[in-house]
């Protein structure tokens, strides 16, 4: 038999990282490929093919869920699943159990899958990724919204205190159907991409909605008397107090659901039926967009990446809560991070936890505001500074100064459009002459839902349909526009992802003398498109004529224009 190490030569990869593997398996041990799969010289699909090489077995790179057999992957237990990295095939020859493994030298595993079906065993090898994959989704379904039905008769509930190490939810395996229900909540959330819970109670009913892309979808109707019991497991998850029911409490809860770490932002808001429980979803293995990820046409995109690259000044980013700011800015640092530049955060809640980057989470509960921590960030020796919210006149104020002192300041603000951020901030005390030489640019965005690309449809839309956002017949080639049909791809919303629509207002100094003139928001806009800026509407128009977006949802996130 083959040494790995020969294998792998032969498929490329270099020698001197075999022998640097050896070094280091030599020192601490281990086997030779995962040493390289932690040094990143492979990753797991080279591996898994060097594996099937050596072994003499079929190599399946992809497995698609139709090819697993769920019937005999229920008989094994999850967590041992996890463990041994395996995956059971369907197999039309019913005298053996056909296996996807990651590792065919686990002789353990293939003694009990023997022992368990009592049947010879023939193996397959695939990556490590893809089958963590197929075995959160096939033991994941296990533990979907359906488990409301056991919740519904049950006639105990409690919940049970929780360990201080994080764990996989669909490894746990309490008993009590509230805990199987609230765990099945969240794995449905996170299966279904969602970014909120929201648990809301009613007269007779409680009422379980999701927002999923920006829209809030109901999930379920349970019955009321199960509200309780749901909600005081949410509190003990948090470490909320279960006995005070009139205040509004606040609280997080870490997870683990399907090998994905997750934060959630517990706040409960006492009603007249019941305690109302919000949920944040916050996935901490999501990977952080780049700039040309995020939806920004190229004239756009390449004037940004020059306006964060300058030693100084302020840029802007505008626009309602949940329009995607936060995303932006952590684009932004991504795009210039680097050893040589001191890049320091401040930030509530710290969203997402960026290598190389100092990042301060706001607690005013000990006097750490946004602008305390600001003017210590100050005496940090930064390059660049992050502010997550200007949310009054003496953050402004400082992060103004900070910006004419030699700092690239990177902020939000809440306003409609990108030319409203300038009376906004003459609004917070700020004088026209300090903003027209501090900020160089406002971007104002919005999040539009994408068209599913499994289900998407060529459509000719009527006369009705384009006026909702100003178009003409003589603007659309061909007269052919793009819907989603509604698949199980999309959960039958016709959307899948969103995307960002943008307005970027730039300061030049024509636009600085009339912001020191202190002309309106209105006027500021008409000069500024008469310059070449394109509004959030037309940036919106190009992606509905490009197909990406529908016109029915551009104008559902424009109608306030």
């Amino acid at each position: 038999m083959k040494r790995i190490g020969e294998i792998l030569l032969e498929l490329g990869v270099e020698r001197e990282k075999i022998d640097s593997a050896l070094e280091i398996q030599k020192e601490k041990g281990g086997k030779i490929g995962e040493v390289l799969l932690k040094m990143g010289a492979i990753n797991d699909e080279v591996l898994a093919n060097a594996l099937s090489i050596q072994f003499g077995i079929p190599l399946k790179r992809k497995i698609a869920l139709e090819e697993v057999s769920e019937s005999m992957a229920k008989e094994i237990p999850s967590h041992y699943a996890k463990e041994k990295q395996f995956v059971i095939l369907r197999e039309p020859n019913l005298n053996c159990v056909s296996v996807a493994v990651s590792d065919p030298r686990n002789f353990e595993l293939l003694f009990y899958l023997q022992k368990v079906f009592k049947k010879p065993v023939k193996l397959f090898c695939s990556p490590q990724s893809e089958i963590e994959k197929v075995i959160n989704e096939i033991y994941g379904t296990s533990g979907t919204i359906e488990v409301a039905k056991e919740v519904e008769k049950a006639e105990e509930i409690f919940a049970t205190e929780i360990e201080e190490t994080t764990k996989d939810i669909l490894e746990e395996k309490g008993e009590a159907p509230i805990i199987r229900f609230v765990n099945a909540l969240f794995f449905q959330a996170v299966k279904e991409r969602a970014s909120d819970i929201h648990i809301e109670p009613a007269e007779r009913e409680t009422v379980i909605r999701m927002r999923i892309d920006g829209v809030l979808h109901e999930i379920i109707r349970i019955n009321k008397t199960l509200h309780e019991p749901i909600v005081s497991r949410i509190k003990v998850m948090s470490r909320l107090d279960i006995a005070e029911k009139r205040i509004p409490q606040d609280g997080k809860i870490k997870l683990k659901v399907a090998g994905r770490d997750i934060d959630v932002r517990v706040s409960t808001l006492p009603t007249v039926f019941g305690e109302r429980v919000s949920l944040r979803i916050l996935d901490r293995t999501a990977t952080i967009l780049k700039l040309e990820e995020i939806g920004m046409e190229e004239d756009v995109l390449r004037k940004m990446k020059e306006l964060i690259r300058k030693t100084y000044g302020m840029i802007l980013i505008t626009g309602p809560t949940g329009s995607g700011k936060t995303t932006t800015l952590y684009a932004c640092l991504s795009e210039i991070n680097s050893p040589e530049i001191n890049i320091i955060t401040i930030e509530d809640p710290i969203e997402y936890q960026l290598k190389g980057i100092n990042q301060i989470q706001v607690n005013p509960k000990v006097g750490l505001t946004f602008a305390t921590g600001l003017r210590s960030i100050l005496r940090q020796d930064p390059d660049v500074v992050m502010v997550g919210e200007i949310r009054d006149s003496e953050t402004a104020s400082i992060a103004i100064h900070a910006a004419l002192t030699g700092h690239l300041v990177l902020s939000t603000l809440h306003t409609n459009d990108a030319p409203s951020a300038i009376a906004r901030l003459i609004d917070m005390g700020i004088e026209p002459y300090l903003i027209s030489s501090a900020v160089f640019a406002t971007l104002a965005q919005r999040l539009v839902r994408k068209i599913c690309q499994n289900c998407k449809t060529p459509y000719t839309p009527d006369q009705k349909e384009l006026e909702l956002v100003g178009l003409t017949p003589d603007k659309i080639p061909e007269r052919v526009l793009f819907k989603g049909q509604g698949c199980k791809e999309c959960f039958g919303t016709g959307f899948k992802g969103r995307t960002g629509i943008f307005e970027l207002f730039l300061i030049d100094d024509e636009i600085r003398e009339l912001i020191n003139s202190k002309v309106d928001s209105m006027k500021l806009k008409m000069v500024a498109i008469s310059k070449g800026m394109r509004t959030l509407r037309e940036d919106g128009l190009l992606k509905v004529l490009k197909g990406i977006t529908t016109i029915q949802e551009l104008a559902r996130v424009i109608q306030e224009e």
